[in-house]
């Protein structure tokens, strides 16, 4: 009599002889993860904080009764953002508070060179929609970051505006996207190059999108 050992018995079956044991290690093998030391596994990734650059734009007008008229004030996004419980961090930075129509070659110099000092590189601008696809055209030159721009239809302020949604899916993206530069709007995430606003529908759409 053996005492200690253990015997294995192999099963016949039409394709050969198969060993049960070494066949379910080989399986638990190809399933199971790799084992990590206990410090490796309660660390996770760290990103930096976001950058956000706001240059002005519908998105941050206000109303005055008084003047009866739209002018540029603060970054609504940092409101926006304040007001909900989020999981991330970023910095919140006012480059100008100006209508897009009325931005400079300066001055989209001067947002190519704040996005490119960022210490981030993850970058958000919210931006007036009329000369958006410019400023995304002038970013091109600031290379190994993500750079997302989106904005709104109707000022942030408006509880029929699209600015709370537009922002939640540019926070999104820019997290996600590989390095280069996109816009967001609409619930679409296009790079740039390929988008256009249609003026008629008031929306951003593919370029070759029929009317």
């Amino acid at each position: 009599m053996v005492v200690g050992k253990r015997w294995r018995f192999p099963q016949r079956t039409l394709y050969g002889t198969i060993d049960l044991e070494k066949q379910g290690k080989n399986r638990a093998e190809r399933h199971s993860p790799p084992s990590l030391p206990p410090q490796e596994q309660l660390r996770s990734p760290i990103m930096d904080p976001i950058a956000i650059l706001a240059v002005g734009g519908t998105i941050d007008k206000v109303y005055f009764d008084a003047k009866s008229e739209y002018e540029v004030g603060p970054p609504n996004i940092e409101k926006v953002l304040g007001e909900l419980t989020l999981a991330i961090d970023y910095t919140v930075t006012s480059l100008m508070r100006k209508d897009s129509l009325d931005l400079s070659d300066e001055d989209r110099q001067t947002i190519v060179t704040a996005a490119a000092a960022a210490t981030s590189a993850r970058v958000l601008i919210t931006h007036g929609t009329d000369t958006m696809i410019r400023t995304a055209q002038a970013l091109r030159q600031v290379v190994g970051k993500t750079i997302v721009l989106t904005g709104a239809m109707e000022p942030a302020l408006f509880k029929t505006s699209d600015a709370v949604f537009n922002i939640g899916c540019a926070l999104a993206a820019v997290q996600a996207l590989p390095p280069g530069v996109y816009i967001v709007m609409n619930g679409r995430i296009f790079a740039e190059g390929t988008v256009r606003k249609n003026l008629s529908l008031g929306r951003f759409e593919e370029i070759g999108t029929d009317d």
